[in-house]
Parts: structure tokens; C-alpha cells; sequence
């Protein structure tokens, strides 16, 4: 039986909320970052619990952190930058508390990076990080990616990914032009999973997210 958990992680800017679904036979860990802040973004948005049910059902140990100034995560929203070192504190405090879980060869957990608008943004610069610090990520799912100018916020200047990457994308999408993510992968060879007639938020198709990772996971 799985455990909800909300806990309070120490950060570099402060506390960070965090909600943990546990596992019983852990096979990876899932961090999965949420929408824009200033624009209502929570871990409890939809398509984040959609991506954390996706990654409990193939196993994992999922975790939802609030980014500063959401919740009772403390600081102030920092356009990504003291977000990644954020979500980088998260996967060592995740890394240090389940050390001792590793899978059939005595390996440590894999672990899985996920995100939706904002969250995908960061989480590709999360993922840069992990490569450099020689514990790369063992799979990224990225929905909704902010890329390019988006109205309202800004210009993403969106890290390259692996070529495995799975990165969803509605073709009605009016926050982030389906244009700009096309742009963003063209150069990196990285497919996009279209949903025709999807918007942004993934209304009434949730259930095909959860459908295209189980068919793509690795």
C-alpha cells in the first residue's frame, strides 16, 4: 500500500513543501515539477497528478514539490533559477533518505524527471545538472513545455534533452504555441508526441498522458 506524506524539506532559499506517495516495492523515484507559480501552478495541478499516478503504477515513489511562494514552500519565484537549485536539494534529500532501497543488482533507485509548463522548463535544466554532476536522470516526461515566447510570462530559453525523452504536447495549445516546442526539438532530433485537439491544461484527454508514458516507458 502506497503512503502519503507531506514533508518540509530544508532548501537553499528555505523550507520546500514536498508530497511523497510511497511505494511498498520501489522501483525509481519520480520528481515531478508543476506549472507556473504566479499563475496559479501547484503540485496539485491535473496534469502533475496524472504524471505522478503515470509513475506510481510502473512503481515509483513519487514526489510533488511546491515551488517557493507556493503553499508552504518559503521564498520568492526566481524564473527557474533558484527553482533548479531547489529541485536539486530534492533529489539529493530524496537520494540520502532512501539510500538503502535499490533495485535487484544492488543498484541505487532510478530516478525519473517529470514536468508540465514551467515544471518542464525546469526540470530540463534539472536534468543538465544531474548529467554534470554524473547522476544523470534515467528518463524525462516533459508535457506542455515551456518554450520559446510564451504571452504573459516570458522567453524560455529551454535546455537540450536526451533524444529519449518523452514530450507530449497538445496541437491546441494557446500557452505554448505548439510552434515552439516544435522549434525547440527540431535541432535536437527529439520527437513530439502530438494529442490533436488538446489544450494546454490537457482538459477532458488526462487519461491519453498516462496512456502514451505507459507505452513509451522504457
Amino acid at each position: 500500500m502506497s503512503r502519503h506524506e507531506r514533508i518540509l524539506v530544508d532548501g537553499p532559499g528555505g523550507k520546500i513543501e514536498v508530497f511523497v506517495e510511497g511505494h511498498e516495492n520501489p522501483q525509481g523515484i519520480a520528481l515531478i515539477a508543476h506549472p507556473h507559480p504566479l499563475f496559479g501552478g501547484t503540485a496539485d495541478n491535473k496534469v502533475v497528478t496524472t504524471l505522478a499516478r503515470a509513475f506510481r503504477e510502473r512503481g515509483c515513489i513519487t514526489l510533488r514539490p511546491h515551488f517557493r511562494g507556493v503553499g508552504d514552500s518559503e521564498g520568492e519565484h526566481d524564473h527557474g533559477d533558484a527553482e533548479t537549485d531547489d529541485l536539486l536539494a530534492l533529489h539529493a534529500w530524496a537520494r540520502a533518505r532512501y539510500a538503502t532501497a535499490t533495485t535487484a543488482s544492488g543498484a541505487p533507485l532510478p530516478f525519473y524527471l517529470a514536468g508540465f509548463s514551467f515544471g518542464a522548463y525546469v526540470s530540463t535544466r534539472l536534468a543538465k545538472r544531474l548529467a554534470a554532476a554524473g547522476d544523470p536522470a534515467q528518463w524525462l516526461v516533459l508535457v506542455g513545455t515551456a518554450a520559446g515566447f510564451v504571452e504573459g510570462a516570458r522567453t524560455y530559453e529551454t535546455e537540450a534533452v536526451s533524444r529519449d525523452t518523452l514530450v507530449i504536447h497538445g496541437a491546441e495549445d494557446e500557452t505554448v504555441r505548439l510552434a515552439n516546442v516544435l522549434a525547440w526539438a527540431r535541432p535536437l532530433d527529439l520527437p513530439v508526441v502530438v494529442v490533436p485537439g488538446a489544450d494546454h491544461f490537457f482538459h477532458r484527454r488526462l487519461h491519453l498522458i498516462r496512456d502514451i508514458i505507459q507505452r513509451a516507458w522504457r
